[in-house]
């Protein structure tokens, strides 16, 4: 019975020993007798009990390692308080495990210096411009070391650049200068165009008190036009009618009374004035001798 105890025990004692079950995304290096032997993958794994041991444990997920704060000098002399944040995934668990004694420091340590050495070749205003290309240039120079030590560098990150007081006062007056210096720019762009919108305004309101002037002047002269045919008109009708007139039977002898009452009454006009002194022609037939002038004329007119 107590053989069996023990048997039950051993047992037990080799299966928890022997069956290992790895979570997902871990990954587990197995050592036998001190020397590595393999990995061991997520699922359910059967090593030799007290031969084979779990050495390392490896988290496979992309880890976020915050990177202490440090001061770094820019080409210009200028001091530069930076910190960021990198992230970075375990690819090769037995690099992870051999390659480094502690690769998590390395990699830290590494993204300092490296983050140094970049900002050392920019000027104070490409640091706040060029993140980018700063963050790219750290990942590269760090992934190329961490490929020995079985990590993989995903990405860095700067999270502050916090130049000294002194600086950041000057950068700020620039700031205020600048600003000032293009609302002043806006404010005479303003008045310029304000200056030229009048002047096209004034412009085109000559241009059109001139076209109505012309336009004013043209249907005077128009009108001016159509009032001289019609009058025209009007005495080339009443000629043509007299001519008609005349050319009936005793329209000859209306001609002369109306002369001969033309002619009564020039002697009445003269004869009212009293300054004027009217000679009476003696012989009467001058009179009539003026009519018979007159008739004459209008026959030569017919």
């Amino acid at each position: 019975m107590e053989i069996a105890i023990i048997v039950l025990v051993i047992a037990a004692l080799f299966v928890t020993k022997g069956v290992k079950v790895v979570p997902q995304q871990h990954a587990w290096v197995v050592e036998r007798l001190g020397k590595y032997h393999g990995t061991l993958s997520p699922g359910l794994n059967i090593v030799i009990p007290f031969i084979d041991r779990v050495a390392y444990k490896h988290l496979l997920k992309e880890v976020p390692l915050d990177i202490a704060s440090q001061v770094c000098i820019t080409k210009d002399n200028t001091q530069l308080q930076v910190d960021g944040i990198l992230y970075f995934q375990v690819t090769d668990p037995m690099r992870a495990s051999y390659g480094s004694s502690n690769y998590i420091v390395a990699i830290s340590q590494l993204a300092q210096t490296s983050l140094r050495s970049v900002i050392g070749r920019l000027e104070l205003d490409k640091t706040f411009e060029e993140r980018d290309i700063i963050n790219a240039q750290v990942v590269a120079a760090i992934d190329e070391a961490a490929l020995n030590w079985g990590v993989k560098v995903l990405r860095y990150e700067i999270k502050d650049l916090t130049p000294p007081k002194e600086i950041l006062h000057a950068m700020q007056a620039q700031i205020t200068a600048e600003r000032e210096k293009r609302a002043l720019i806006a404010a005479s762009e303003g008045r310029r165009q304000e200056q030229i919108n009048i002047a096209t305004g004034e412009r085109e309101a000559f241009i059109a008190r001139s076209e109505g002037e012309k336009q004013a002047a043209i249907n005077q002269a128009q009108g001016e036009a159509a009032s001289i045919t019609a009058v025209a008109d009007a005495t080339a009708q009443a000629i043509e009618r007299i001519a008609a007139a005349i050319r009936q039977p005793g329209g000859e002898q209306a001609v002369q009374l109306k002369v001969a009452e033309k002619a009564v009454d020039a002697y009445g006009k003269v004869a009212a004035d009293a300054t004027t002194t009217l000679i009476v022609p003696s012989n009467m037939t001058e009179v009539s001798a003026l009519i018979g002038s007159a008739m004459k004329m209008v026959q030569s007119g017919k």
